[in-house]
């Protein structure tokens, strides 16, 4: 009876060798999610990137369809696409019979990459660098990037580049 008792109680509990397993396992599956989930944040910082790009851009680009093909001046800017303006693009606050242009973008969005990440001012190449300015801006074209320098995707292509 006594050997029949030992030999249950010694069935309850796990052995050294199943603990060890079984933290083996948790640590192969740890490895394999971790830099899985880790490359999701990324790519997810390059879609929002490319998403805030393309709303700036469309911005603009209807900024200058509505001023006969001329984009905002930098000494405006962000100023002409948050708020009211009239043909010569000068911003007011409230909307009136001569400002009946846009407001183009509630708010700046912010820039989600880099080492200027939050910063949404909006700058010509020249001034670019501040933390403060998250969007480079070329007011004879229109174009605009991230105020980005080294910083690149998980592709390797530059954040400035995009």
């Amino acid at each position: 009876m006594r050997n029949r008792a030992s030999m249950t109680r010694g069935k309850l509990a796990f052995s050294l060798i199943e603990l060890v397993i079984v933290v083996v396992i948790i640590a192969i599956i740890g490895a394999i999610a971790i830099p899985k989930m880790s490359r999701g944040a990324s790519g997810a910082a390059d879609s929002a990137l490319s998403q805030n790009l393309s709303i700036l851009r469309q911005a603009l680009d209807l900024y200058q369809t509505e001023h006969s093909g001329n984009y905002p001046a930098v000494s405006d800017m962000p100023k002409a696409l948050l708020q009211y303006t009239d043909d010569a693009g000068v911003p007011v606050g409230t909307k009136d019979s001569t400002h009946v242009y846009g407001p183009y973008l509630r708010a700046v969005p912010t820039l989600p990459v880099g080492a200027n990440k939050g910063a949404t001012g909006i700058d010509v190449q020249a001034n670019s660098g501040t933390a403060t300015v998250g969007w480079v801006y070329d007011p004879t074209t229109g174009a605009v990037k991230a105020n980005t320098t080294t910083e690149a995707d998980a592709k390797g292509i530059l954040y400035s580049s995009h």
